[in-house]
């Protein structure tokens, strides 16, 4: 057992996929070896990824897998042997198929084995079959390895043949390769791929490498030579880290409260673009700051892969940070030239933040009619007019359950004028600022600061945990938007299917959700339906059954994440509440009931009622009700009397809102439901008594699942 190293070297790679690239081959290489008994659980993995190689180190790899008993059955004894004993010429074909010698029949068949199998007794050839050596086994591994790469994009490019006849072979890979090293201990491995041989020696730093070429002296060494002889570091997890430890040193030199912006993407994406990372501060005028700093952080980041530096109050600096992949005596000139490379970008971003102010977005409105939404739905401006209509009969809703009146007037406006800020000319450029930069061209038309955070929250929550819309004028026309797009695309078909969800109308149904259930809105789902649907006129489909289980199936999903059980969740959701602020004290409550030393068997009891009532006679059933003069078992006369006392407190307690203390007053039921059951035959052959009974269970069954169906509690 010796360490492996395994690296292909290849011009630079698409710094998005790097870390993925690095995971997957030195995991695949792993995966191949292990497979071949090559390398063992213990083996440990460790990938190497840098903007011009893959590489993975695997420990404990043999020069050779074990020898491994293979047992073979191959026929009924009945079938390979004779009356005599002899081998029948289908055995003897069989044993010639797996390269037994049968110039001597009595000996080929000497070297089986008898045994039962199942009911018969069968022949089996017991052999031994050589374990791969890692020669045969690591180019297995390495040309599995590298044809199930991420590769987002692959490149076909032109190698010279080394054989006798001149001319070129095709090859397909993410970058042209140019390099193989592959080192068991210190000893090379022999394998080729990609028109390469491998060899013990790489390539460094394009500018500041020590040696050229670096050569490894073994497996255990390449991470350390590379870093002193290579000038790179060649672990992605570590050049992260240092890139990391640096942004933190350099913004703090900057000054006391001053950051680096915090972006995990554009930091793994840096990482990927340099082999020796080193942090240099650089600025710009300070004149560029009266644009608004989501455009200027945009464009560095972006752009230019810039880090900016934000103070103490969150407020974008004029000074930024660059990750260099070179570290010069004198670094004046790298700094010059990453400021003269931003100052046309942060220029652009001011011109059209000045020329966009020019025109109002109300100026803009009819612009959104030329603007093709869905060739089903029509314009941007025909949307734009159902998510006002929308918006205004939710605040109208909400006003007639407390609400300021002024939140019709405020919805409307948010709502005209919320995709105003598409025919911009900086949302053209930067369309990652929609909704933002409507938000400050309203403030700039002298709209109020409610009306400008609304329209650039109400694509909000645009993924999870993201913020909510920071007002209720926010939240309806929040609202408005999502259920458009879910009415609408519902309305024609166009339905989420599998892992392909074009219009994002799950994250739109989650919106809906969260919005409903952490704002606690007093709105039922049916009343936002019965909003929305109507201003389609007869563009669309009824989808009010699809898009309702479509939106519980959603919730259902998220309160599983959340930590409430399956049982929990079916059971307060088999009631479909359509108030979904009230969930979480629904499923509270079932919780806290669930915990009570009576909840099984009020559960079980719950389960058996539901039984009855769904075998008895529909009608019978929908006609049932219980009269007290036909109570005549001392159980169901106890029953009747509990239910008597409890339920009308039980209901008090669910109509206050407290779903918790409901539940657990009903559980006092158990005793005299468990003895009714015991004692009482509810499909009596009197059919008075028997409608009696079942009005009572009925009665019973109704008040117990005012919360949740108690039943989908029962094992």
């Amino acid at each position: 057992m010796r360490n492996l190293l395994v690296e292909l070297f290849v011009e630079e790679l698409p710094p998005k996929a790097l870390k993925k690239l690095g995971e997957a081959f030195a995991g695949q290489l792993a995966e191949q070896l292990r497979a071949l008994g090559l390398a063992n659980g213990v083996s440990v993995v460790t990938p190497f990824a840098s903007p011009r190689r893959l590489a993975a180190h695997i420990t404990h790899v043999a020069a050779k897998a074990a020898d491994k008993a293979v047992q073979q059955k191959l026929m009924p004894v009945s079938v390979g042997l004779d009356a005599n004993g002899l081998a029948t010429p289908a055995l003897l074909k069989k044993l010639q198929a797996l390269g037994v010698d049968v110039s001597d029949p009595v000996f080929a068949v000497a070297g089986l084995r008898k045994a039962v199998d199942g009911k018969a007794e069968a022949l089996f050839y017991d052999s031994q079959v050589s374990g791969a050596t890692l020669d045969v086994g690591l180019q297995q591994a390495l040309d599995v390895a590298l044809t199930k790469l991420p590769i987002p994009k692959v490149m076909s490019y032109q190698l010279e043949t080394d054989c006798e006849l001149p001319g070129w072979t095709s090859v397909n890979f993410v970058r042209p390769a140019h390099g193989l090293v592959a080192l068991h201990g210190d000893t090379v491995v022999p394998v080729k791929v990609l028109g390469l041989t491998a060899g013990n020696s790489t390539q460094g730093h394009r500018f500041e490498a020590a040696k050229s070429p670096v050569v490894l002296e073994d497996a255990d060494s390449y991470a350390q030579t590379l870093r002193v002889d290579g000038a790179v570091i060649a672990s992605f997890a570590e050049r992260r880290a240092d890139i990391v430890q640096q942004l933190k040193a350099a913004a703090a030199h900057v000054g006391h409260g001053v950051s680096a912006i915090e972006d995990e993407a554009l930091l793994d994406e840096v990482t990927a673009l340099v082999e020796r990372p080193h942090v240099l501060v650089c600025q710009f005028e300070s004149q560029f700051l009266d644009v608004p700093q989501e455009c200027l952080i945009l464009t560095m980041k972006a752009n230019q892969k810039y880090f900016p530096l934000l103070d103490a109050q969150g407020k974008l600096t004029n000074q930024f940070l660059v990750v260099s992949n070179i570290n010069p005596q004198d670094a004046s000139a790298v700094v010059g030239g990453n400021e003269r490379v931003v100052r046309p970008r942060l220029a652009d971003a001011k011109f059209f933040y000045d020329q966009d102010r020019k025109k109002t977005l109300a100026s803009r409105v009819a612009g959104l009619d030329k603007v093709v939404y869905h060739n089903k739905l029509g314009t941007q401006g025909e949307r734009m007019g159902r998510v006002c209509d929308i918006a205004r009969a939710i605040a109208e809703l909400l006003v007639f359950t407390g609400a300021g009146a002024e939140l019709v007037t405020t919805a409307d406006t948010a709502a005209r004028l919320a995709k105003t800020d598409l025919l911009t000319d900086m949302v053209g450029e930067f369309p990652e600022l929609q909704g933002i930069m409507g938000g400050y061209y309203a403030l700039n038309d002298g709209l109020s600061t409610e009306v400008a955070q609304a329209i650039e929250d109400h694509y909000k929550p645009r993924f999870a945990g993201d913020d909510l819309p920071r007002n209720l004028t926010g939240v309806v026309v929040a609202l408005a938007d999502k259920l458009e797009t879910l009415v609408g695309l519902f309305g024609i078909g166009n339905l989420p299917t599998g892992d392909k969800d074009p219009f994002a109308l799950r994250r739109h149904a989650l919106g809906v959700i969260r919005m409903l259930v952490e704002k606690d809105l007093p709105l039922s789902l049916a009343e936002l339906l019965e909003a929305a649907i109507p201003v389609f006129g007869d563009k669309i489909a009824d989808p009010t059954v699809a898009l309702t289980d479509f939106i519980f199936d959603r919730l259902a999903g998220s309160l599983r994440e959340q930590g409430f059980s399956a049982l929990e969740v079916d059971a307060v959701l088999a009631l479909r509440p359509q108030r979904l602020g009230e969930v979480p004290k629904r499923l509270a409550a079932v919780r806290a009931f669930a915990a009570l030393p009576e909840a099984p068997a009020l559960a079980a009891a719950n389960k058996r009622i539901s039984n009855i009532l769904k075998k008895a006679d529909a009608a019978a059933v929908a006609d049932a009700h219980v009269s007290e003069l036909l109570l005549q078992e001392p159980a169901e006369q106890a029953l009747y009397a509990a239910m008597q006392d409890i339920t009308p407190r039980a209901q008090a307690q669910l109509e206050a809102g407290d779903y918790a203390t409901s539940l657990q007053t009903l559980a006092a039921l158990r005793v005299p439901v468990d003895a009714f059951f015991e004692d009482v035959m509810v499909n009596a052959e009197a059919l008075d008594l028997r409608l009696n009974r079942l009005g009572l269970l009925k009665t019973l069954h109704q008040a117990m699942n005012q919360v949740a169906d108690l039943s989908r509690l029962a094992a």
